[in-house]
């Protein structure tokens, strides 16, 4: 059973830790281009639309909350958002992901 065991390992080819690591390279490349590279692009794209929120604009809330930026507080980073007529919620800076359509039904 030895001899079987010891003539299976001669039999492997030596020397392909080489190929395996350039495998390993090319593999986390591809999931760098291909899955963390846009997902960096996407969370500037969002940080870069935080900080040019300006009173009046139409944004959604993390929450999905639909509504105009009627004031912003620098000292504590948090935006007054009017969700309806005269109903207004303060919500983090951090929690606004998109700009919205202006919406006249209310």
């Amino acid at each position: 059973m030895n001899t079987m065991f010891i003539m299976l390992q001669a039999a492997q080819p030596q020397g392909g830790g080489m190929s395996f690591i350039i495998m390993m390279v090319v593999i986390f490349a591809i999931m760098w281009f291909f899955m963390i590279r846009p997902q960096q692009k996407r969370q500037k794209e969002i940080q870069n639309f935080r900080n040019q929120i300006t009173v009046g604009s139409a944004v959604v809330t993390a929450g999905g909350l639909y509504g105009t930026v009627k004031s912003i507080e620098e000292s504590d980073n948090t935006l007054i958002v009017e969700i309806a007529r005269d109903v207004r919620v303060k919500v983090d800076r951090n929690s606004v992901y998109a700009s919205a359509p202006a919406n006249d039904k209310a």
